[in-house]
């Protein structure tokens, strides 16, 4: 009996050990049709974290370990998708490397996770264009979007046994939706398509004298906000000069409007704009360059908190596009022709 009780409690002890080290790895393995590589690589946002051998037939399986239950990235190839591991899970995946993000299925302790993962993306891509939403009326607009947070907080508590981190996160993320919408619908309403756009006045020319918004009625107007001291402005600058070259005798001005000022220039308003005088001189800037100085009331009324900001404004003075595409984007071009510019 005594042997018995011994043997018994080191089964015991065996069992206990197993599990608990099954709580500190994982076990991934599974099958991926039409698959061509040798490797899958598991990443976070840092890199690479893990290879696993995937043998000719698309079959792998190995046990690992990782600091902590979060949502990583598979990758076979070219091909790549979203899996939330954990230690202590034990996933095993299936799916068609062809067409992987709709073939992909996840069974196993932990699975319900990934699955879930691929529920949500499946239902933001067949959201559309964001922008069709904010175009509705403001009843309209209210219903989809009570609809929207319906619908993804259905999809979160249609599966059970989530991790509590990633419940916690995609709850607080179905949230922030909700405001994303409410507070763009907002700023729709004042710096929307065909609104008229706020204006400034009174800019110093680097050509001498003074200009405002009014002074290019009659024309498109296609604003940079920008400074010296900023490396993105800079690096659209030769982009800019292109367009204006190529829409010179078009019906659009191309303005440039500095916002260098004072605390980047020693404290000194004159030190600023002395440095945007000797920029555009250096760059042989073309176009319109106004300088701001002190007046940042239309930064202020467009709510610009980064630069570069481009705006596109219409002969009449309204809003065509308050965050217009940069000078690099052939999407700008595509917006010109089709404005008839």
């Amino acid at each position: 009996m005594k042997k018995l009780c011994t043997l018994l409690f080191g089964l015991l002890i065996m069992s206990a050990c197993s599990q608990e080290q099954s709580k500190n790895h994982l076990t991934l393995s599974g099958q991926l049709e039409n698959n061509k590589d040798s490797v899958l690589t598991i990443a976070n946002k840092q890199g690479a974290i893990k290879e696993i051998n995937i043998n000719a037939a698309g079959v792998f399986k190995d046990t690992f370990k990782i600091e902590s239950g979060a949502i990583y990235t598979f990758q076979t190839g070219d091909k790549r998708a979203p899996i939330y591991l954990k230690n202590g899970f034990n996933i095993t995946l299936k799916g068609d490397v062809e067409n992987l993000m709709k073939s992909l299925k996840f069974s196993g302790e932990g699975s319900n996770n990934s699955n879930f993962i691929i529920a949500q993306i499946e239902k933001s891509q067949s959201i559309g264009n964001p922008q069709l939403i904010l175009d509705l009326e403001e009843v309209l607009f209210k219903k989809k979007v009570e609809q929207l947070k319906f619908e993804y907080d259905s999809i979160l508590n249609s599966y059970s046994n989530l991790d509590s981190t990633l419940y916690n996160s995609i709850l607080k993320q179905n949230n922030q939706l909700v405001a994303y919408f409410n507070n763009t619908y907002s700023k729709n309403k004042t710096m929307g398509k065909g609104i008229l756009s706020p204006k400034f006045e009174n800019y110093i020319d680097i050509k001498g004298g003074k200009k405002s918004l009014d002074s290019f009625k009659g024309k498109y107007v296609y604003i940079d906000v920008w400074a010296t001291w900023c490396g993105p402005c800079i690096q659209q600058i030769p982009y800019l000069q292109t367009l204006e070259k190529e829409y010179h005798n078009k019906n659009i001005e191309f303005v440039s409007i500095s916002t260098d000022e004072s605390r980047r220039s020693g404290g000194s308003w004159e030190a600023a704009e002395n440095k945007w005088r000797g920029f555009i001189k250096k760059k042989n800037m073309t176009g319109v360059q106004l300088w701001a100085g002190k007046d940042n009331s239309f930064q202020q009324a467009y709510q610009i908190n980064s630069i570069p900001r481009f705006i596109l404004i219409d002969p009449e003075g309204k809003i065509v596009d308050a965050n217009a595409a940069r000078p690099s984007d052939p999407a700008l071009k595509s917006l010109f022709t089709s404005l008839g510019i």
